[in-house]
C-alpha cells in the first residue's frame, strides 16, 4: 500500500505541474496585449511560439495521462469492487454480487492526441445546398405539373441559342442488371451476350456511333468466351472512344445497404479487370438505377480518380426543386470536408426514369415517339397511345422540330448550353434490328438539325465523358473542376420516392438473412485477404513458396466476384425473384466455404513454429473451420471440439488491427474442460449449457467460454483438455422464469437449473462494467447503469408490428406503405425467460413466438465488456403482411434529430419530419444509428443492414424482417414470402458526454480545456450546439465496438493427427501498434499480369483514418491505444518482413504516384481512405 501511495502522489505531482503550465499559458493568452490589439490575429512569430508550447503541453499531458492510466488500471481493476481475489487467480464474487476476474497484469491506456480531436470540432466549408436544409424548406406537396406531372411547365424564347448553339449529346446505353427477374447467367445467355455481340458488329458500321457500358461482371464473362477477332474489335471501339466504360465496377452497386469495404472491393475488381485486359481507366460514374444515392459514392469515385458522375433515382420533389433553381448539376462535397478537396461534379437526371420516354425532355408522350424500338409491330409500345414514326425525307423536318423543342425545354433546367440525353433502358439493344432502328433514325434527325443553321443546334451520339468534357469546356474549366457559379452540395439522397407517397424504404430491410450473410462474407474475405497476403510473403521470405498453396488465389478471386455481384442494386437490396435469391445464396455459400479454406491454409503455415517441416496436403487439412452451413439458407452450426486427456489445440484468429481482449465461446463434448494458454497458464472457463429449446438442454454438448488476449491481425494457440482436475472451470448459474403452469424443468449434471414463476418485479444482471435491468413481465431490457454512473438510464426494448394498407398500393420488396403506426407485439402465452450468470458473462434470453432475444454482457475489461451484445432470432414465416420492429425507448432528450451511417463509412444527421409520411422517415442503417442529448449518446451497432428511424424524442426503431404477400408494382412481380429464420446481431452502447452533469476525470477536463484553446486559435472559438452541426462522428469506443461486432474471432480447432501435432506458436504480424484511429481496410494480393489465377509479388494496403468525436467520456479499451496525428511508418509495421516498395495509388489501384522511400511515413487526414502498393519480402 505504501508503494501504491508513493506512486499515486508522484503521478499527482506531475499532473499538477501540467495543469499549472496550462493555467500560465491560458493567462498569457488572455492578457497578451498584442492579441487584444490584433483582435485575435497573432503575429506569425507568436503563433509559432504558442504552437510549440501547446505541443509541449500536449506531450506532457499525454505522458502524465499514461502514468496515471497505468496507476489507475493497476489499482482500480484490482480494487474497484472493494475486494482483492483471495487466491489471486480464481474468479470470485464481490460484496456487491458482481464477479471479479484475476488481473492479467497488462495495464492498458488510451491516449488520443488533442489535435486528433479537433477535426470533429472544426468549422466546415460552407455549401450552397445542405440536404437537411433542403428537406426543411420543401413542402413535398406533389402538385400536378402538366405534361411533366412531377415538375412544372417549361418555356423559352426562340432566340436564346442564337449566340451559342445548343450542343446535344445523345448517349446510347443498356442497363444490364446482374440478376433480378432472371439469374445472372440466364440474363447473360438470353440477352446480354447478344447486346455485346451486336455491339461489335453495329458500332463498327459507323464511327459516329457511340455507346456506354457499366457492368464489368457481364463484360468479363463475354470477354472470356469471345474469339480473338471480337476481342480486337471491341478493344478498338474502346480505344477510339466509341465505347466508354463508365464507373467500371463489377456491378452498379446499391448505395443504401452496401458497406464501403464491399463497394470499394467491387470497384477494385472491375478496374483491375479493365486495366489488365483493356488498359482502360474509367473517367465518369454512371448510376441510373440504385434506389437513392449515398454521399459515400462520390468520395470513393473521387479517390479512384474519376472526375464526374451521374445519378438518377432521387425524390421527385427534390428533382423539381433542383430543376427550378437550375441546381441539377453541382459539386458534391463531403459534409466533413474542411475545404473542397472532396468535390465531385455530379449531374442529376431531372425526370421520372432513365428510359427513353423520360430522357429527351419533359413530355414523355412526345419522347416516347422517339424510342424507335417501339415502332409499330414491336412487342413494346407507347402507353400514351402515339407510336413512333420512322424518319424519312417527308417527315424529318417536322420530327426534328418536335424533338428539338423537347431538347430546348430540358436544357432550360441546366446552367450550360450543353445537353445530355440518355438513349436506352433495361437490356436494350439485344437485337440487331434495334441497333438499326435507333441509330439510323437518330442519325437522320441529327443530320437534318446540324445542316440547318437556323435551328442553332449541334446534335450527335456521344459517350458520357464526351458530355462532361463539353460542359467543362463551355465553362472554361479543367475536367472535374467547379464551373463558375455552380452550387456546392453536401448530404445524401435518401429516402427515395418515385411518385405520391411511395417511399422506397422497405428494401432497407427486405431479406435480412442475406444482408447478414453478406457481411459475414465480407469479414471472411478481408480476413482471408490479409492472412493469404502475409502467408505468401512469409513463405517467400522463408524460401518455401513452392510448398504453399498459392493457388488459393483463385478462391479469393471467386469470392471477390461473388461478393461484388451481391452488391448489385437488386441483390443486397432483397429485391430479386426468389429463384435469383437462391442463386445469389449458392454463390455466397460457395465463396464462404472457399474463404474458410484460404484462412485455415494460411493459418496452418503461419502458426507452425518451424517452417522447414511445413507440408501442405489438400486432402489432409491441418485445421477445421469454426462452423458449417448445410445449405445457403440455413444458419451456421458451430464445430464441436471433442476433448480427450491429451490436448486438443485451438487456433484463434483476430481479424481486427488492434490487440483484442475478448470472450471466446466454443462447443465441447465434456463438462470437465480445461483451457491453457500457449505458455501453459490455466484460464478461467465459464461452462454453460447448450440449449435445444427454451427449456431443454443438451446432455452431450457444452459451451466453454474463456477470456483471450489476441494479437492484432494475429493467431494465438490454446490447449483444451478433458481433465478431472479443472478448478478454474466454473459453472453458469441458470434460472428459468416460467409461467405459473407446472412446467417440468430439470437440469442435467453438472449444470443445475433453478426455476421460478414469472412475476412483475424487475430483475438484474451485472458485470464489473454494467448493470442491466429487465422487466419481470416481458423479460426484455428496461435499463442500463454504467459502473461509473450513479444514474440508472431507462433503455426499454419494445417489439411492434406494422401492417400494410388495406387497399390500392401495398408494401412490397421495395416500398414500405404501412397501415398507420406500429402496434405493440402481443402473444397469449407469457414468454419463458432464461437468466444465465457466471464469472465471464451474464445473459437473458426471452422466448417469444416469433422471435427470441438474447441480451448478453461480457465481464471483460475493455471494448468487449462495455456494450450489450444483442441477438434477435426472428422467424415470421407464419405471418401475412407483417413487419416486425424493435424499438428502444429512453429518456434521452434527442428531439427530432437522430443519426445514421452511410455505408459504414460516415455519419449522416437525420431529422424526423412530421410533414412527411411515416415511411419517409426511415433510413438505411448499414452499421450504426444513434440518438443523443447533452448527457448521453445511445448507439445501436448492427451486423447487417436494416431500416431505422426515430419517430419520437428518445426513441430508436429498427425493422427486423418483413413478410409481404403481394408485389408493389415496381417490376418484380412477387411479394416477399421466402423468409428465413434469421439472426439479427447488434451491439448497444451507452456513452456519457464529457460535459454532462457528473464531472469527468481530470485528464478529460484538461484535454477539453486544451481543445478549446486550440479551437480559439484556429478561429473556431464559438462551438456549435451538439445537434446543429451538419456532421457527426462516432467515438473511438463506438468505432471499436462496430469493428468487433463485424469481425468476430474465428475459432479454428487443430485436427488430431496420428503422429502428433508439430510445435506451434503465436503469430503476431505487426511489429508495432497501429494508431487506434486507423482501420486497416484490406491487405489485398494483386493479381499476376501473366496468370489470372496467381498473385503478383505486390499487395494493396488500404487504410482508413477514422473521424472521432472525443466529446464522450473515454473508456479503457483493453489494449494500448494511441493516435499519431495521422502518421504511420509502414516500413516497421510488419514483423519479419522487409518492405521493398511503398507506392501511393488511387483507390482502385489504376493510377500510381512516385514510390516513397521505404523508410517513409504515410500521412492520412481524418476520414481519408488511401491505397498503397507494397512489396514485402
Amino acid at each position: 500500500m505504501k508503494l501504491k501511495k508513493q506512486v499515486t502522489v508522484c503521478g499527482g505531482a506531475i499532473f499538477c505541474v501540467a495543469v499549472f503550465s496550462l493555467y500560465l499559458m491560458l493567462d498569457r493568452v488572455q492578457h497578451d496585449p498584442a492579441r487584444r490589439q490584433n483582435g485575435g490575429n497573432f503575429p506569425r512569430s507568436q503563433i509559432s511560439v504558442l504552437q510549440n508550447r501547446i505541443e509541449q503541453l500536449e506531450q506532457l499531458l499525454e505522458e502524465n495521462h499514461q502514468i496515471i492510466s497505468h496507476i489507475k488500471d493497476s489499482v482500480l481493476e484490482l480494487t474497484d469492487t472493494g475486494a482483492i481475489s483471495p487466491s489471486g487467480h480464481l474468479p470470485f464474487r464481490s460484496a456487491n454480487g458482481s464477479w471479479v476476474l484475476p488481473f492479467d497484469g497488462r495495464p492498458t491506456f488510451l491516449s488520443v492526441k488533442p489535435l486528433d480531436c479537433q477535426f470533429a470540432l472544426g468549422r466546415r466549408s460552407q455549401t450552397d445546398l445542405q440536404m437537411l436544409d433542403v428537406y426543411s424548406l420543401l413542402n413535398f406537396d406533389n402538385v400536378d405539373g402538366g405534361v411533366w406531372k412531377q415538375g412544372f411547365e417549361i418555356t423559352y424564347e426562340p432566340n436564346e441559342w442564337d449566340d451559342e448553339p445548343l450542343q446535344v449529346f445523345v448517349v446510347p446505353h443498356s442497363h444490364n442488371d446482374p440478376g433480378w427477374i432472371k439469374t445472372f447467367d440466364k440474363y447473360y445467355n438470353d440477352q446480354t451476350q447478344h447486346i455485346l455481340n451486336n455491339m461489335v458488329t453495329k458500332m463498327a458500321e459507323d464511327p459516329r456511333r457511340k455507346f456506354i457500358w457499366s457492368e464489368i461482371s457481364y463484360f468479363a464473362k463475354w470477354w472470356e468466351s469471345a474469339d480473338v477477332h471480337k476481342q480486337e474489335v471491341m478493344r478498338k471501339l474502346i480505344l477510339s472512344g466509341q465505347l466508354e466504360m463508365v464507373t467500371g465496377g463489377w456491378v452498379m452497386t446499391d448505395e443504401a445497404n452496401a458497406h464501403y469495404f464491399a463497394m470499394i472491393d467491387q470497384l477494385i475488381e472491375g478496374h483491375q479487370w479493365l486495366e489488365r485486359n483493356l488498359g482502360v481507366t474509367p473517367r465518369s460514374g454512371w448510376a441510373v438505377d440504385p434506389f437513392g444515392h449515398s454521399a459515400t459514392m462520390p468520395y470513393l469515385l473521387k479517390r479512384a480518380n474519376i472526375s464526374s458522375m451521374l445519378i438518377q433515382r432521387v425524390h421527385y420533389s427534390i428533382k423539381k426543386h433542383f430543376a427550378a433553381t437550375r441546381s441539377l448539376e453541382f459539386m458534391w462535397r463531403q459534409a466533413w470536408d474542411i475545404e473542397s478537396s472532396t468535390d465531385m461534379f455530379c449531374h442529376m437526371m431531372p425526370f421520372y426514369s432513365y428510359d427513353v420516354p423520360h430522357t429527351c425532355g419533359p413530355d414523355p408522350k412526345i419522347c416516347c415517339q422517339f424510342d424507335f424500338k417501339r415502332l409499330p409491330g414491336s412487342r413494346v409500345n407507347c402507353p400514351w397511345k402515339v407510336p413512333p414514326r420512322a424518319i424519312n425525307d417527308a417527315n424529318v423536318a417536322e420530327r426534328a422540330g418536335v424533338l428539338l423543342d423537347q431538347y430546348r425545354k430540358k436544357s432550360k433546367l441546366f446552367r450550360s448550353k450543353v445537353l445530355l440525353v440518355p438513349l436506352g433502358d433495361d437490356f436494350r439493344y439485344d437485337k440487331a434490328l434495334e441497333w438499326d432502328q435507333q441509330y439510323l433514325n437518330y442519325q437522320k434527325l441529327f443530320d437534318y438539325m446540324n445542316s440547318h443553321p437556323e435551328m442553332h443546334v449541334k446534335a450527335q451520339f456521344a459517350t458520357l465523358s464526351d458530355y462532361f468534357d463539353a460542359v467543362y469546356k463551355a465553362n472554361g474549366v479543367t475536367s472535374g473542376a467547379r464551373p463558375p457559379d455552380y452550387p456546392v452540395l453536401s448530404g445524401d439522397f435518401f429516402a427515395y420516392a418515385d411518385r405520391e407517397d411511395h417511399y422506397w424504404s422497405g428494401y432497407y430491410t427486405s431479406r435480412p438473412f442475406y444482408k447478414n450473410l453478406d457481411r459475414i462474407l465480407e469479414s471472411h474475405l478481408r480476413g482471408a485477404e490479409i492472412l493469404y497476403s502475409l502467408a505468401v510473403a512469409h513463405a517467400r521470405h522463408a524460401g518455401v513458396e513452392g510448398r504453399y498453396p498459392v493457388s488459393d488465389y483463385s478462391l479469393l478471386t471467386d469470392a471477390r466476384r461473388n461478393i461484388g455481384l451481391f452488391q448489385h442494386h437488386d441483390a443486397i437490396t432483397g429485391t430479386a425473384k426468389e429463384a435469383v435469391v437462391i442463386d445469389y445464396g449458392n454463390r455466397l455459400l460457395r465463396s464462404l466455404v472457399g474463404l474458410k479454406r484460404v484462412i485455415i491454409n494460411a493459418a496452418h503455415f503461419l502458426i507452425i513454429k518451424n517452417k522447414d517441416i511445413y507440408r501442405f496436403y489438400q486432402t489432409e487439412p491441418f485445421l477445421e473451420t469454426d462452423d458449417r452451413r448445410a445449405t445457403q439458407d440455413s444458419l451456421p452450426q458451430r464445430t464441436l471440439i471433442e476433448l480427450e486427456s491429451s490436448p486438443r489445440y485451438l487456433v484463434l484468429f483476430n481479424p481486427v488491427e488492434q490487440e483484442r481482449l475478448c470472450l471466446v465461446t466454443v462447443l465441447v463434448n465434456s463438462a470437465r474442460v480445461r483451457v491453457l494458454t500457449e505458455d501453459g497458464q490455466t484460464l478461467p472457463v465459464q461452462l454453460s449449457a447448450q440449449w435445444m429449446s427454451a427449456t431443454e438442454m443438451s446432455g452431450e454438448v457444452y459451451q466453454a467460454s474463456f477470456m483471450a488476449r489476441l494479437p492484432a491481425l494475429g493467431l494465438a494457440v490454446f490447449h483444451l483438455y478433458d481433465s478431472a482436475d479443472s478448478p478454474m472451470t466454473l459453472r453458469s448459474e441458470t434460472l428459468l422464469r416460467v409461467p405459473g403452469r407446472g412446467q417440468s424443468i430439470r437440469g442435467l449434471d453438472p449444470l443445475p437449473v433453478r426455476s421460478q414463476t414469472v412475476d412483475g418485479q424487475p430483475f438484474y444482471i451485472q458485470t464489473q462494467s454494467l448493470t442491466l435491468g429487465f422487466s419481470g413481465a416481458t423479460g426484455l431490457l428496461e435499463s442500463i447503469r454504467r459502473k461509473d454512473d450513479p444514474q440508472e438510464v431507462r433503455v426499454q426494448i419494445q417489439f411492434l408490428t406494422y401492417g400494410t394498407r388495406p387497399s390500392k398500393d401495398k408494401s412490397g420488396a421495395y416500398l414500405f406503405l404501412p397501415d398507420g403506426n406500429a402496434k405493440p407485439y402481443s402473444q397469449r402465452e407469457t414468454p419463458i425467460v432464461r437468466v444465465v450468470e457466471g464469472p465471464l458473462f451474464a445473459e437473458v434470453v426471452a422466448h417469444y413466438q416469433h422471435f427470441q432475444q438474447t441480451v448478453r454482457i461480457h465481464n471483460v475489461p475493455g471494448v468487449d465488456g462495455l456494450s450489450l451484445d444483442i441477438t434477435t432470432m426472428v422467424d415470421i414465416r407464419d405471418q401475412n403482411n407483417k413487419e416486425l420492429a424493435m424499438r428502444f425507448v429512453t429518456d434521452i432528450q434527442s428531439g427530432d434529430t437522430f443519426y445514421t451511417d452511410l455505408n459504414g463509412f460516415q455519419i449522416q444527421p437525420r431529422r424526423y419530419f412530421q410533414k412527411l409520411p411515416l415511411q419517409a422517415n426511415f433510413y438505411p442503417m448499414p452499421s450504426t444509428a444513434y440518438i443523443q442529448d447533452s448527457q448521453y449518446r445511445l448507439t445501436l451497432h448492427t451486423a447487417q443492414a436494416l431500416g431505422v428511424t426515430s419517430l419520437a424524442s428518445g426513441q430508436l426503431e429498427v425493422i427486423l424482417d418483413r413478410r409481404l404477400m403481394q408485389d408493389d408494382n415496381r417490376g418484380l412481380g412477387q411479394g416477399l414470402k421466402d423468409n428465413k429464420r434469421t439472426a439479427n446481431r447488434f451491439r448497444l452502447l451507452l456513452e456519457r458526454r464529457s460535459n454532462s452533469a457528473k464531472p469527468a476525470g481530470s485528464y478529460a477536463k484538461v484535454t477539453n480545456m486544451l481543445n478549446k484553446i486550440i479551437a480559439g486559435i484556429l478561429g473556431d472559438g464559438q462551438e456549435e450546439p451538439v445537434d446543429s452541426r451538419p456532421v457527426s462522428f462516432p467515438s473511438l469506443l463506438s468505432h471499436m465496438t462496430s469493428t468487433i461486432l463485424n469481425h468476430e474471432v474465428l475459432a479454428l480447432p487443430v485436427l488430431p493427427r496420428k503422429h502428433g501435432v508439430p510445435p506451434m506458436r503465436t503469430f503476431a504480424p505487426l511489429a508495432g501498434t497501429l494508431p487506434c484511429d486507423f482501420h486497416l481496410l484490406n491487405l489485398r494480393s494483386i493479381q499476376s499480369p501473366q496468370d489470372a489465377h496467381s498473385p503478383s509479388p505486390y499487395m494493396a494496403l488500404l487504410l482508413h483514418r477514422l473521424g472521432l468525436d472525443c466529446g464522450l467520456e473515454p473508456q479503457n479499451p483493453g489494449f494500448n491505444c494511441t493516435t499519431t496525428q495521422g502518421q504511420l511508418s509502414v516500413s516497421g509495421l510488419f514483423r519479419g518482413l522487409d518492405l521493398q516498395l511503398l507506392q501511393p495509388m488511387s483507390l482502385s489501384l489504376m493510377h500510381s504516384q512516385p514510390p516513397l522511400s521505404n523508410d517513409s511515413s504515410v500521412s492520412l487526414d481524418p476520414m481519408e481512405i488511401s491505397a498503397y502498393k507494397l512489396k514485402l519480402c
